[in-house]
């Protein structure tokens, strides 16, 4: 039976390559750096898993949120939404920076003279997954002829958590949305097309619309097309937004939360350096 993995280490699975060499560097091209997905049990190990194929019509599904990363595609599909950026100013794109309410994957910032002018927050979702997903990585190697356990064989089914990953993701963002709303600021959620599927399906998403620049909370949904290579793409096919109240409708909730801007400019505006100039 073959294994249920679409791209491996950053690579389509379909792609003939030096696998042995892949698994031994355990790189992924979209960080620059080595995969940091691991076992609990075996830390040393990358899993290296960025793709899945799951259910009956056999849908590429990605499992990593770095894989979201390639090209820098989404994140120059945000810049329209720094409204206070001007030709001349350096974009710059800062990680991991905390505001009430939570963290923040990724800051999309306009800098003028090392002061940060404008900012957009961006958050990367994608399938959580029950189960685990090893066995299907080791029962791909094995197809590729590199030594694995016999154990690690033995046929183990995995899932995808839609529900947990959707309700979880609406309702962080549900507890930072208000603080870029009240500055004037866009939050972004960056996902597979098939996540805000399901979202729309299954929660009330009557007041979450086509996209509008003066909404502060904004979808970006991709889908991930297989090329005439056999490597995939990510494709930009739908763009929703609303604001505080209609996110907070999504979810049956009511809204909240506020912070000086000043706060957010200086923590970001410490974080901008050389490293953090985004380039293509």
């Amino acid at each position: 039976m073959d294994s249920k993995l679409s791209e491996f280490f950053s690579y389509s699975t379909n792609l003939k390559k030096d696998w042995k060499e892949i698994v031994v560097n355990q790189q992924c091209k979209y960080l620059s750096r080595k995969c940091v997905k691991s076992r609990k049990s075996l830390p040393q190990i990358s899993l290296g898993t960025c793709t899945v194929r799951y259910g009956k019509g056999e849908n590429d599904i990605i499992i990593c949120p770095h894989r979201l990363l390639h090209g820098k595609k989404i994140f120059m599909d945000c810049i329209h939404l720094l409204a206070l950026h001007e030709p001349g100013n350096e974009i710059h794109l800062v990680p991991e920076t905390s505001i009430p309410g939570g963290s923040v994957d990724y800051f999309l910032t306009s800098v003028s003279k090392g002061k940060v002018i404008d900012f957009v927050g961006i958050e990367l979702q994608t399938m959580d997954t029950t189960g685990t997903v090893w066995n299907e990585r080791q029962k791909f190697l094995d197809s590729k002829k590199i030594e694995v356990r016999k154990e690690d064989l033995v046929k183990k089914n995995f899932g995808i958590n839609w529900k947990m990953t959707a309700k979880t993701i609406l309702i962080q963002l549900h507890h930072k949305i208000d603080t870029f709303e009240n500055l004037g600021k866009h939050l972004v959620l960056v996902s597979q097309d098939c996540l805000l599927n399901y979202m729309k399906k299954e929660f009330s998403f009557a007041d979450i619309g086509s996209a509008k620049l003066g909404n502060s909370m904004h979808f970006h949904s991709y889908s991930l097309e297989k090329q005439e290579d056999k490597t995939y793409k990510l494709d930009l096919v739908e763009r929703l937004s609303t604001d505080s109240e209609g996110l907070a409708k999504s979810l049956g909730l009511k809204a909240e939360a506020n912070i000086e801007l000043d706060e957010i400019l200086l923590k970001l505006q410490a974080k901008i350096s050389q490293n953090t100039l985004l380039t293509i």
